[in-house]
């Protein structure tokens, strides 16, 4: 899952970065409203945290731009004004959720995993594709009651895959959601990381999950 980090205090942007690449998700880093725009128009993403004061565009000028033109990515608001209409006028504005600095780490990424989960229409924390079972709150997983070791960027491509089960996902939307734009890459990395996951989730069982559609992508289902 890629985010979106709009954040102008150069130490925090770069921690709450760093702890949501450390839970597996892709993140863009912006400390400037105008370049958060344009990051949030040309990208896909499955949240997108953002400061109210930011230099150039703020975060309500942002906010009010994405829901004019019809995006529905959920939207936090960070900001160290705590005052009951600010709120409000965030929330009525169109954001998801609202948190105030200071902040607790733990907090705010258990916001971003709600929010993340809202697009897809699961309110629910747990997925279940056959006899797998997803956690996406303790980020959890067992194939027949067998937990699953998998490292972040395999659990997060699992995750990305059974929010779409039964659709077929292209190799280009994969990379898009699990790399942000300053990471290294390979032109095979998503194969390859599709073998790791084959390896841990369908080795072992007679019903494979994780199927291939030659040319289009790769599909998540228990009936091929």
């Amino acid at each position: 899952m890629r985010i979106l980090v709009a954040e102008d205090h150069p130490t925090l942007a770069q921690s709450i970065a760093d702890g949501l690449r450390d839970d597996g998700y892709a993140v863009d880093l912006t400390m400037d409203g105008d370049e958060a725009l344009h990051f949030a128009t040309t990208n896909a993403y499955g949240c997108i945290v953002l400061d109210v004061m930011l230099p150039g565009k703020d975060g309500y000028t942002i906010l009010k731009s994405l829901r004019q033109h019809g995006s529905a990515t959920p939207v936090i608001f960070l900001t160290a004004r705590d005052a009951v209409e600010d709120r409000v006028r965030g929330l009525d504005m169109g954001a998801d959720d609202y948190v105030v600095k200071p902040f607790a780490w733990a907090e705010l990424l258990a916001r971003v995993r709600a929010a993340v989960r809202r697009p897809q229409g699961n309110k629910s924390a747990t997925l279940n594709i056959a006899d797998l079972e997803i956690d996406t709150s303790a980020k959890v997983v067992r194939r027949a009651g067998q937990p699953v070791e998998l490292s972040a960027r395999e659990y997060s491509l699992l995750e990305y895959l059974a929010h779409r089960e039964g659709q077929v996902v292209s190799r280009a939307d994969i990379w898009e959601q699990l790399y942000g734009h300053d990471d290294p890459t390979t032109s095979n990395v998503v194969d390859v990381y599709i073998g790791y996951l084959r390896q841990k989730i369908d080795r072992d069982h007679a019903v494979k999950l994780i199927h291939t559609r030659r040319g289009l992508g790769y599909i998540l289902t228990a009936t091929p």
